[in-house]
């Protein structure tokens, strides 16, 4: 994680109903994954430890969940719109991946596009460093 202050960003889906709240720095690092599932739905994500994002109002009940393979992975989507504004990820089972492009507009100053290869898996994780995006620094 980058050592920038945090802000407090706030976004959700596109119908509304799904709406949270995200401390990051206003430059994040954004993976773009090419595994099955990634590539279909074209989400490029940041990662956070789960404690920096909070669900807001009563936005759980319009949110469902998707899983597959090691069932790790909890792919949520709006259950109106269908649209993946964040979900936990294999990779980061301790942390929340949230699509940058579902941030509301004026908090994210810039975006850094990594590549993950999704299809080999287990030795992009371990050369990729991802891991790390979910750990919150040392105090």
């Amino acid at each position: 994680m980058s050592s920038e202050a945090m802000l407090l960003h706030f976004g959700g889906c596109h119908c509304r109903k799904v709406r949270w709240q995200v401390r990051a720095p206003s430059s994040v690092v954004a993976w773009r994954c090419n595994c099955s599932d990634c590539s279909m739905r074209g989400n490029h994500t940041f990662v956070v430890p789960s404690d920096r994002f909070e669900l807001l109002g009563d936005s759980v009940q319009f949110i469902t969940t998707y899983t597959f393979g090691t069932h790790t992975a909890k792919h949520t989507f709006c259950k109106v719109c269908g649209i993946t504004s964040f979900y936990k990820p294999r990779l980061n089972p301790d942390g929340i991946a949230v699509s940058f492009r579902c941030v509301d507009p004026g908090t994210i100053a810039h975006v850094e596009i990594k590549d993950y290869d999704g299809q080999n898996w287990e030795s992009s994780y371990n050369s990729s460093g991802i891991a790390s995006y979910s750990k919150s620094p040392e105090k």
